[in-house]
């Protein structure tokens, strides 16, 4: 009985001592290609996260933009001012290989992108 005891305890030390989630980071520089009703590019995207705010730059076609946004476990918003077109929001998930998801450029179209981790 002692054994038993000493075996359900230990199991319950490890389920609390483990994280219930992890929390992404994205900080660092991401290669993307995006494809917009508008046409496609490359830009670069650099983050800076502390805790589940993220803060950084665009650099594009639309131009060089401060970005805005959050990282909420595997999901990613950012927003930017696009030269011409106004704000533009990205939205994604965040996976092993990359991030992915839609954007929306306002009035300019939407579309897609995928970006890479660079180095």
């Amino acid at each position: 009985m002692l054994k038993q005891i000493l075996a359900v305890a230990i199991v319950l030390t490890a389920l609390v001592s483990v994280p219930a989630s992890a929390q992404t980071d994205v900080s660092g520089t991401w290669n993307a290609v995006v494809e917009l009703d508008l046409g496609s590019g490359e830009p670069t995207f650099v983050f800076t996260q502390d805790g589940d705010a993220i803060t950084g730059t665009y650099e594009g076609t639309f131009g060089s933009a401060p970005l805005t946004g959050t990282v909420t476990g595997d999901t990613i918003e950012f927003t930017f001012g696009a030269e011409g077109v106004g704000a533009a929001t990205y939205t994604g998930t965040i996976t092993a290989d990359g991030m992915k998801g839609t954007c929306d450029y306002g009035e300019a179209g939407g579309g897609t992108w995928a970006a890479k981790k660079a180095g």
